[in-house]
């Protein structure tokens, strides 16, 4: 039995070109994920999902302007334009990306109180979302990563997973990077001193 999930991080519309956090080139990973569906047994799908107000959203704090950072009780917290709202059109899963396949939709990001890049920790580093039970539960011993963004929630969930055990690999021709003065290198390096195979470069 192929043990092997594919897990697609946040491919949403406000990360794609005319979002609120929009990605460069973002949308192009829907056909490259369309594509792979049908090669894996168990896919996982997620999305963010802040509501109204979210902490890390540069307008909950007066004075802050996106993309500088703030100390939160959990660490020190990138803030964001306000993005992928419960509910809005900019949190709906891109229109071209194929959704039916997906096994299981965890929505992370809820907690107002805590962002959450990865697919399996808030940014505390201890709240699960409850993948990795799921996961196991379904005799999962190997991801495949892609979507977005490559720097941010697609190499927290790599890393993650690498840390929880998992054989772990990044399609990077399936995603795409923010990179924010030099995140994506940085992110590739701790990817690459983890363990993560990074392919389709």
């Amino acid at each position: 039995m192929d043990k092997t999930a594919l897990l697609v991080i946040d491919v949403q519309n406000d990360f794609c070109p005319g979002g609120a956090l929009a990605v460069a080139d973002g949308d192009a990973v829907v056909g490259a994920i369309n594509a792979m569906l049908a090669d894996y047994p168990v896919r996982v799908f997620t999305q963010d999902w802040h509501p109204a107000g979210h902490g890390s959203f540069a307008s909950s704090h007066p004075g802050k302007a996106a993309f500088e950072t703030t100390e939160m009780p959990y660490g020190t917290q990138m803030l964001w334009p306000d993005h992928c709202v419960q509910g809005t059109k900019g949190a709906d899963f891109h229109p071209d990306l194929r959704t039916d396949p997906a096994d299981l939709i965890i929505r992370k990001g809820a907690n107002p109180a805590i962002d959450s890049y990865s697919a399996f920790f808030e940014n505390d580093r201890t709240t699960p979302t409850g993948l990795e039970g799921y996961l196991r539960t379904r005799g999962v011993e190997r991801l495949v990563l892609t979507g977005l963004a490559t720097d941010f929630c697609v190499a927290y969930s790599a890393l993650d997973a690498a840390r929880l055990g998992f054989a772990v690999e990044v399609r990077l021709d399936a995603c795409r990077a923010i990179d924010l003065e030099g995140s994506l290198g940085a992110a590739l390096d701790q990817m690459r001193a983890a363990g993560v195979a990074l392919a389709g470069a």
